[in-house]
């Protein structure tokens, strides 16, 4: 696994590799592992910050080198950008390798982190046996260590278990990262399931079922420039605006991430709505095409739906979109 970190070229920047997870997830297992790796020693100074302290404890006298210096973040209250400049005068750190603790909100370490620190690779650890419990639990804490990552390692992952339930999970916070399931033994399986889109993309209306709102306005957002010009048909609400011209609207549903707290109304603008009957928080059938440009109601260039039918509905089901 730790073939999977690699050394950056040396820069003015500091890169940062972090390693996030819940308590006994493997996380120092890793980063012991990978300080023992020669491979992984350029000659930098580096910086080992630990956030939490578990069963498993570091042994620096196996380190490759002599020039790893370890610091003890014992709260996020103290967690901020003049401790972490503090640490890096004192070390003369050149590489900085942070072990997170998974009770705490990343948001703490991006406000923190110097404007010389950059994060170059981050990496979540989970045991599997717990992992489907803390998310069930604890799913902001979980959703937090999940959007950001670009490795997703599942430690003692009983071979005989279905992937699926943690497959979903985790793409429901990031469609990018790679997810790996590890075995007792250390055997190592990478996940390869295929996610297609939940509606046909290439249609010559695209049908976005109720259900697959959240997963349609995120793939709108990431991939824009492919729905220029298509038809799309789904359900939303209307939002009015005085600030929008006559006839322009805003669609869309309340949409939630992780958890209650996050929240957001995901809308779009839709251009020639005939309807003066309807008002703020009424449901309807939209159907639209959709073209990319200018508005002001995004101040950059975004999709723009132009009303070709809509008419009042009833709520869906969930009235509010998710992921899962």
């Amino acid at each position: 696994m730790k073939d999977d970190l690699v050394p950056m070229e040396q820069a003015p920047d500091i890169p940062v590799y972090l390693f996030t997870g819940f308590m006994d997830a493997g996380k120092t297992r890793f980063i012991q592992e990978t300080l023992e790796d020669k491979r992984f020693d350029t000659g930098e100074r580096t910086l080992l910050i630990v956030c939490e302290e578990g069963e498993e404890e570091y042994a620096p006298d196996q380190f490759v080198g002599n020039k790893v210096m370890m610091r003890l973040a014992d709260s996020e209250e103290g967690f901020t950008e003049a401790l972490l400049k503090q640490w890096e005068m004192e070390t003369g750190a050149e590489r900085v390798l942070i072990e997170w603790n998974g009770m705490w909100m990343l948001d703490t370490l991006y406000q923190a982190m110097p404007e010389r620190w950059i994060v170059a690779q981050e990496f979540m650890f989970a045991e599997a046996g717990s992992f489907l419990l803390y998310n069930t639990n604890m799913r902001q804490l979980v959703y937090d260590k999940l959007k950001s990552c670009e490795l997703v390692v599942f430690n003692r992952f009983d071979p005989k278990q279905d992937i699926l339930p943690y497959h979903k999970i985790v793409r429901g916070a990031n469609r990018s990262c790679d997810i790996a399931y590890e075995d007792e033994k250390g055997k190592v399986r990478y996940d390869d399931i295929e996610d297609p889109l939940p509606f046909d993309k290439n249609a010559k209306c695209i049908e976005i079922a109720d259900r697959d709102y959240a997963i349609w306005y995120r793939d709108l957002s990431e991939e824009l420039k492919s729905y220029d010009g298509k038809t799309v048909r789904f359900k939303a609400q209307i939002a009015k605006s005085d600030e929008l011209a006559e006839g322009t609207v805003i669609v869309g549903r309340q949409m939630m991430n992780c958890c209650a707290a996050d929240i957001t109304f995901a809308g779009l603008i839709a251009e020639g709505n005939p309807r003066r009957d309807l008002d703020s928080g009424d449901w309807v059938l939209l159907t639209a095409s959709i073209k990319v440009r200018r508005h002001p109601g995004y101040n950059r260039a975004g999709p723009v739906l132009t009303v070709k039918e809509i008419a009042p509905a009833q709520p869906p089901e969930d009235e509010v979109a998710t992921f899962y």
